[in-house]
């Protein structure tokens, strides 16, 4: 698992706890139950009614999902995508059967299996594509209701400060008590803002990250897995799926290959 989203949030409360603090603050000053209340509570029920009990029922497998699953990385996927089509190639590609059990991932060993088995092309392509399309609307739910938090929040925390204030001029007699509860009042809208943009927006981004690497890596497959059955040079397939790299990993590639073939024209 990624700590880097857990690490960020944590970096970014310490950050406004510790510029509160120095600007003089005290922690006592943030706590207001009535405030958490009305904010956490508050975007928890809005949250809810923006979706069915079904899709929030799948949010726990759903993030246990898109956390905890290792997806390969993209120049692992391409080499092997190019080592199947040099089997292929030489042996043909019912061949390939005896590297299904091989194959971790269950889309790529689904593609392998159709291939296998003599499907058409446009039935591959099909099939692949719609478990693509499944893949998004899985992880869709995830990203979105901690999406719908960030926006219901910040609201949230407005409504528990206009409370506030209704409270505070309602003893207005008393003016001496007038600035500790403004002051309290003003927590609502500190927990919504802060929760919506350290929290909740983050978690959504980096799911939605997570959903977009995923979704490139599967079309990165269905594209191998497609040349691979039209029977393309394993040369030619590697320069199509370079193409779906960062550059980054591009020139690492690269530099991989040319140390290749330097090691072949040294060796005697």
């Amino acid at each position: 698992m990624d700590i880097a989203t857990l690490v960020g949030i944590t970096v970014g409360l310490a950050g406004l706890l510790a510029g509160f603090l120095i600007e003089g603050g005290h922690i006592d000053q943030l706590i207001s139950i009535s405030g958490f209340l009305i904010v956490i509570v508050g975007t928890l029920g809005a949250t809810m009614a923006s979706f069915s009990f079904r899709e929030l029922a799948a949010l726990p497998a759903a993030l246990k999902t898109l956390i905890t699953h290792k997806l390969p990385d993209e120049p692992t996927v391409v080499q092997q995508i190019v080592h199947y089509a040099e089997t292929a190639r030489r042996e043909g590609l019912l061949s390939l059967e005896k590297k299904l059990d091989e194959v971790d991932d269950p889309f790529m060993r689904k593609g392998l299996q159709l291939i296998v088995d003599g499907a058409d092309p446009e039935v591959v392509k099909s099939v692949l594509q719609t478990e693509i399309f499944a893949i998004q609307e899985r992880h869709r739910i995830a990203h979105d209701i901690f999406e719908y938090a960030g926006g219901f929040s910040p609201t949230m925390g407005i409504i528990g400060t206009v409370m506030g204030l209704i409270h505070v001029l309602a003893n207005i007699s008393t003016p001496d008590k007038l600035g500790p509860a403004i002051a309290l009042a003003f927590t609502a809208t500190l927990y919504g803002v802060s929760a919506a943009n350290v929290i909740y927006f983050p978690i959504g981004f980096r799911l939605k990250n997570i959903t977009r690497k995923e979704i490139n890596i599967r079309l990165l497959m269905m594209e191998g897995l497609l040349a691979l059955q039209a029977g393309h040079n394993p040369i030619i397939i590697m320069e199509q799926l370079t193409a779906f790299l960062s550059p980054v990993q591009q020139a690492r590639q690269k530099a991989a290959q040319e140390g290749t073939r330097g090691e072949g024209l040294a060796t005697p």
